[in-house]
């Protein structure tokens, strides 16, 4: 490429002489590096030092985690094939191809094929399928980061084991960016016993964190009150840049930053779009062109552009709030800059001043190079089903041979025995509860042993059915009397037990019953809690919680590079004098009395999520000293339980309501885990293929699922509470909703510190943010901030 000027990387000439002697491996480069080229080149070097080794056909498998990677990928191979002068056609095969091309496809395959893993799995189905790929010599899996974690890693586990079955040969190649757990990564993506590599690219992409300060601190801190003022700092920046993202956590807050933009500069009118996951497919498609075409100036967004869509690099970033961890906060800023060289420029912009801290706890994190884990999943019997569902529709398996190629996939390795068949049962006949519902006996077992779906209709919707992305469910909120109140997300109601409040659309709502998919309540009175979305729930992540209790610890004596913490020097003196600025080997816990009651604060700075379980948690273990019931409210940085009676809590009991002793125990019962449970239950049995959702020509309501999946849940329960897509049910509650790896890590961390309580009659600058979230949901906006004076003014 010399001739152009262009050389390249020492880590791509690498994976291209690895690649040629054989070896399987891993490549880690930031973004914008041209990782895709390392591995691409690498196959067309090799045949063209080879070309006796290669046979007609197709050659390699490109699996992406999102079918807008695909399309600008191909493009990309195709141009630098034709350039070097091969005949060689790299073809895309997702959800949006053209059937005609898929058939096509099949007749005869691409050299190159750029796959989702869904799309893998439907060629995997197909009769006959085998010849597909007996020439094939690579998969690869591109930005692995993204699908490890996931069920979708787990899909991209078991086809890989599928295609070995064609060729022991196979190389597994995989491309991600930097994160926590390398080698773990690479022991999931290749746990095979072959020659594997892992190639991290030297070269390091320039980050520039810049804050954008307020104009004054606000020693009271409350999220929102900034926006408006804060929109009028990003104008320059976005006009000044040819292109900008503008990042937010939320579909709401992007609505709430697209209205803000456009009131502080009426000429973007045109210039400005807004990108989210509700937002139709070929709408993003146009977003996506005319923002890298440079006829957009801005676009704001949720996560749905961080996931890696190849853009043409933009010139600016911002990001509104909180990033939330360390990982997410570099993939956004890498979108930043056009070539490996540039410096990527991402800007900071707090909701509210405490924000700050954060702000220099990522710059810490950044210069010390510290990337979350992505913890793989395991034993997602759901996922399996529905693969063996896949290979009895197309050739069938022996179950044996199936077997030991499963127990070598990372996912899979800790399986028993009698677990495998109770699958085979399951599949067979349904298990031993199921096994009088003709409909759960859906593979066959032939003479000779082989297992195999001989229903057409069967194979047909499981077909239609395949993929393991589940949406979450909206539950209906309406009064038993009649009427209709709004939307809530299942996630959060299916926390509350009968009789419990919430609070929706400014009134507050008892749970009557849940039915099928609505929520019938009625009007009440007194204490409730507050809905959480899912889409507001990123959750902290424990690398960044770090370094926010590190940096708020030494924060009152900031180092001179500190620009924030000095600019929060006011707010930080406030929190020292009306309670205590929490060291690193400190907990802080604040009792505050006033007109409205008893406010009891706790700090873990671990996220929202686990903020949840705790205050449910603390709540449930104060209860058992005195009978007392509260509201809950949680941030990020830590939680309020407020009641009208006095919190009996002292320096001598407070050790005994903060202990880890019986953690999980005291958790389940302040907790509606079986309902949990039961929710959890219809993700798993959508994938296993137990409830079916989407039929020819029609899409099956959530509302008729949740009954069919609740409906088998309870006969499982009653009958086979050992089931084992009864045990993953829990244990996905329990791992995910209620973290409890981080619950029980907290707890310890808790015990070892010294706990400091504080008494107060005045909110302090930690805990007012807390208190004005849990206001927000009850009062009417007028009344919100009339009532927010009010305390400001008794405050100061």
């Amino acid at each position: 490429m010399d001739d152009k000027g262009i050389y390249p990387f020492k880590f791509q000439v690498e994976t291209w002489r690895k690649f040629g002697n054989g070896y399987s491996g891993m490549v880690i480069a930031p973004t914008g590096f041209g990782k895709t080229f390392s591995v691409f080149l690498a196959l067309i070097a090799d045949f063209m030092n080879h070309p006796g080794r290669y046979k007609k056909g197709l050659k390699m498998i490109w699996i992406t985690p999102l079918r807008s990677l695909s399309k600008d990928i191909a493009k990309a191979m195709q141009e630098a094939i034709d350039e070097i002068g091969l005949d060689w056609v790299v073809g895309v095969r997702n959800g949006d191809t053209d059937p005609k091309v898929r058939q096509q496809q099949v007749r005869n395959m691409p050299e190159i094929l750029v796959v989702t893993p869904e799309s893998l799995h439907l060629l995997l189905g197909q009769k006959n399928h085998a010849r597909l790929f007996h020439h094939l010599h690579c998969v690869v899996v591109d930005e692995w980061h993204e699908l490890l974690g996931s069920k979708r890693g787990v899909m991209t586990e078991l086809g890989i084991s599928q295609l070995r079955k064609y060729g022991e040969q196979l190389k597994i190649w995989g491309i991600t960016a930097t994160i926590g757990n390398l080698d773990e990564a690479m022991e999931v993506l290749i746990p095979y016993d072959m020659k594997k590599t892992k190639i991290t690219a030297k070269e390091h992409k320039k980050i520039d964190i810049l804050p954008v300060f307020p104009d004054e601190i606000e020693v009271l801190p409350w999220a929102g009150h900034l926006g408006a003022k804060m929109a009028d700092k990003i104008v320059p920046i976005i006009l000044d840049s040819r292109s900008t993202i503008v990042f937010t956590n939320t579909r709401s807050q992007s609505e709430m930053w697209y209205q803000l933009l456009l009131d502080a500069h009426p000429d973007f009118a045109g210039q400005l779009a807004i990108h989210h996951s509700s937002i139709d497919a070929h709408l993003r498609i146009w977003i996506e062109e005319n923002l890298s075409n440079g006829k957009l100036k801005a676009v704001v967004s949720t996560s749905s552009l961080d996931l890696g869509i190849d853009f043409k690099p933009v010139d600016t970033v911002i990001q509104i709030g909180s990033a939330k961890g360390v990982a997410r906060f570099l993939q956004r800023a890498g979108r930043s800059g056009h070539s490996p060289f540039e410096t990527s420029k991402i800007y900071c912009v707090p909701t509210h001043s405490l924000e700050l801290i954060e702000v220099a706890a990522l710059k810490e994190a950044v210069k010390q190079k510290v990337v979350e884990p992505r913890e793989p999943e395991v034993l997602c019997f759901d996922v399996l089903v529905q693969f063996l569902m896949t290979l009895a529709v197309g050739d069938g398996f022996y179950p044996d041979e199936v077997y030991e190629r499963i127990k070598k996939v990372f996912a899979f390795r800790e399986m028993t025995d009698e677990e495998w068949k109770s699958i085979l049962d399951f599949l067979t006949i349904g298990g031993n509860v199921l096994k009088s519902y003709e409909e759960f006996h859906k593979i066959s077992v032939m003479e000779d042993g082989l297992h195999k779906v001989t229903s057409r209709k069967i194979a047909m919707l499981h077909r239609m059915n395949m993929g393991v992305i589940v949406s979450d469910a909206m539950l209906k909120v309406k009064f038993i009397s009649g009427g209709y109140v709004g939307m809530i997300e299942e996630y959060f109601i299916s926390r509350l037990k009968k009789d419990e409040k919430f609070i929706l659309a400014g009134r507050t709502l008892e749970v009557a019953m849940i039915k099928d998919m609505t929520v019938y309540v009625r009007l009440a009175k007194g204490k409730a809690l507050v809905p959480s979305y899912l889409g507001g729930r990123l959750p902290l992540s424990s690398n960044l919680s770090i370094f926010l209790r590190e940096k708020l610890s030494g924060a009152l004596n900031p180092k001179a590079s500190e620009k924030e913490l000095k600019f929060l020097h006011p707010l930080l003196v406030s929190q020292e004098q009306r309670s205590h600025i929490p060291k690193d080997d400190e907990f802080l816990v604040e009792l505050i009395r006033n007109r409205e009651g008893y406010h009891l604060f706790m700090y873990p700075f671990e996220g929202r999520l686990v903020h949840e379980v705790m205050a449910a948690l603390i709540a449930y273990r104060i209860s058992k000293l005195a009978p007392i019931s509260f509201s809950m409210a949680m941030n990020d940085y830590g939680f309020e339980l407020f009641s009208d009676k006095e919190i009996p809590l002292n320096e001598e009991n407070l050790h005994h309501i903060l202990t880890r002793e019986n953690l999980m125990v005291d958790v389940i019962s302040s907790i509606n885990s079986a309902e949990m449970a039961r929710r959890k239950f219809r993700d798993i049995a959508v994938i296993s293929g137990m409830v079916i959702q989407n039929y020819a020509g029609q899409q099956r309501s959530n509302k008729s699922l949740q009954s069919s999946a609740g409906l088998i849940f309870k006969v499982l329960e009653d009958h086979d509470p050992n089931h084992f897509l009864v045990k993953q049910a829990y244990t996905e509650v329990f791992n995910v909703q209620l973290q409890e790896q981080r619950l029980v890590e907290a707890f310890r961390r808790i015990e070892r510190s010294r706990i400091i309580l504080k008494h107060s009659h005045v909110f302090t600058p930690l805990s007012f943010p807390i208190k004005i979230d849990s206001l927000r949901q009850s009062l009417s906006s007028e009344g919100l901030d009339a009532r927010i004076r009010r305390l400001l003014q008794r405050g100061h």
